[in-house]
């Protein structure tokens, strides 16, 4: 019969006890282990799966016992029956797990190897594994898991998330306080909202936090692997990781339809046993599985693209070809301005829009007959019909000129693939239809760029401080687009829609905090000296298969 043991300590090296649950099969061993780490408690492992408790992110536990492995779960020191204070990915905490990996490779039922398992926190867990480089860590399996607190968690392109707010109420002091068991109920009193909001720059609290250059060259074997469903979250995250590893490392991009689904193809055993079970048998007990022979970088295309693989990412054979925005009205889609999208540089022009309108709801919806409308309030520009199938892979940029009667403002950028709409339809007012290709956001007075980061296509922002806009000045912002895989189809648009605002419409718990100083004019400049443009990703294509 399998061994569980709960409830058991190992002291850290500042005197904190923090606690872990052990499984692990039957006799002597030794055994690998893999190693999970959050602050949900081990106690609620013994909840069946559901997408209810979205924070089940464990894998088939009692599955991995049954072949072969340990399996060690440890409550983040602060948390469930851990000691200390919770400390939301710093130092500590990151020390913390390179001394339990080095106490798990010195029980007498270990072989010594170590390796990483989880997603989402046990992702982000994971990365902060892999920056401490403990001598026994053999390999992680990073599933759907961002590693930057204040970028891929709190302010993505400096704007404030409400994820964070709704994840520290809704899951961690919930979990904590009504563990499935009912052992030790706790009160997890740090306000983590109310830290983040003292936050906004990246400062001496996220210098703490950070960690991107303590991962770049790490030799541990990677997995990464993350989905174009979660881009409002974590798919930068395992994309980034990936580029910064030394490796050897592998990375594995899914299309799936919403981060529900990735949880529960993530507590599957068909998807532990085709596709991690072979990289943890390959690091952890030395078996031959073939996992070597899976290429470097295999993706699957959004909109039935197929399964490609790639030697990096973004592959080699990506280019990156400007879409420039105008006023020539698409007669597309029903927006603030219908303006378009072309190859060659537009006319000299200014669109602008007033926020909030009085018939938002929730952000930049409007509620029709037929339901909530996300565009109608929006500015959009739109390409004419492809005459071709597309391929975008990789991140991707807009570049705005943008001036605004306030001293600060934000981008939210959204580019979709517009579907072909009848001409019935359109007459109706009806609006087309479209899939979300990439999202990105920026707030202004964050554009400063880190310089020697940034690439064309891929611009990285510093977030160390405030500079306000003139009002009525423009100002050029480079929008990072999260990494994208998606396949358009013939007679399909291209789509850029942007606010300075989003709802729950479209992004659920990943919406932005709508302030009440948010009360303005937004103007986006166009062609002249000021060429308002996207750069999309483009693989093995010369040009687009639109007209001029």
């Amino acid at each position: 019969m399998p061994v569980d043991q709960s409830d058991v300590y190992v002291t850290m090296s500042d005197g904190i006890d923090v606690a872990v649950r052990v499984y692990r099969p039957d006799g002597p061993g030794p055994f690998p282990t893999l190693f999970a780490a959050s602050p949900y408690r081990y106690d609620n492992d013994d909840l069946p799966p559901s997408k209810v408790f979205f924070w089940l992110e464990t894998g088939p536990i009692q599955w991995y016992v049954g072949q072969g492995y340990a399996y060690v779960h440890l409550d983040i020191r602060g948390t469930g029956k851990s000691g200390g204070r919770f400390g939301f990915m710093d130092l500590r905490e990151r020390r913390d797990l390179y001394e339990v990996i080095e106490w798990i490779a010195g029980q007498d039922w270990s072989n010594g190897r170590v390796g990483g398992i989880g997603m989402s926190y046990y992702c982000a867990a994971q990365w902060m594994m892999l920056s401490q480089r403990p001598p026994h860590l053999s390999c992680a399996a990073a599933y759907d898991g961002h590693y930057d607190p204040y970028v891929g968690w709190a302010y993505p392109g400096g704007v404030l998330s409400t994820f964070v707010s709704h994840w520290w109420n809704n899951s961690v002091r919930v979990a904590n306080k009504f563990p499935a068991n009912g052992s030790g109920p706790r009160d997890v009193s740090v306000d983590i909202p109310a830290l983040l909001l003292a936050h906004p720059e990246r400062d001496s609290f996220w210098a703490e936090r950070s960690f991107e250059d303590e991962l770049a060259g790490v030799t541990i074997p990677v997995y990464s692997i993350g989905n174009w469903a979660k881009r409002e979250l974590h798919l930068g995250g395992n994309l980034r990781a990936f580029q910064l590893l030394a490796g050897p490392k592998k990375l594995k991009l899914l299309d799936l339809p919403s981060g529900a689904v990735a949880l529960e193809l993530f507590e599957t055993v068909e998807f532990h046993h085709e596709v991690l079970l072979p990289f943890y048998d390959h690091y952890l007990k030395g078996t031959d599985t073939g996992y070597l022979d899976r290429p470097e970088v295999e993706y699957t295309l959004a909109g039935n693209g197929g399964t490609h693989s790639a030697g990096r990412w973004p592959p080699v054979e990506v280019s990156y070809l400007p879409l420039h925005l105008n006023d020539d009205r698409s007669g597309s889609v029903t927006s603030v301005n219908d303006g378009g999208l072309a190859p060659a540089r537009a006319n000299e022009a200014v669109v602008s829009y007033d926020y909030p309108c009085k018939d938002w709801l929730f952000g930049p919806v409007v509620m029709t007959l037929r339901g909530p409308d996300t565009v109608r309030e929006t500015l959009t520009f739109t390409s004419a019909p492809l005459a071709d199938d597309l391929d975008l892979v990789g991140p991707a940029e807009l570049i705005v000129y943008l001036s605004s009667t306030r001293t600060d403002t934000r981008v939210i950028a959204r580019v979709s693939e517009q579907l072909p709409q009848t001409e019935a339809d359109r007459a109706a007012g009806l609006q087309p239809t479209a899939k979300v290709v990439t999202k990105g956001w920026l707030r202004a007075a964050h554009r400063a760029l880190d310089e020697d980061a940034s690439v064309p296509g891929d611009p990285r922002h510093l977030h160390t401080k405030d500079e306000p806009l003139v009002p009525g000045e423009p100002a050029e912002l480079r929008v990072a687009l999260i990494g994208c895989g998606h396949h358009l189809t013939r007679g399909s648009r291209i789509r850029l829609e942007l606010s300075c605002g989003d709802t729950q419409f479209t992004d659920s718990q990943f919406a932005h905090a709508f302030t009440p100083d948010m009360v303005g004019t937004d103007s986006v400049h166009l062609g002249g000296d000021r060429p308002s443009r996207l750069l999309l990703p483009v693989r093995g294509r010369a040009g687009l298969p639109l007209p001029s």
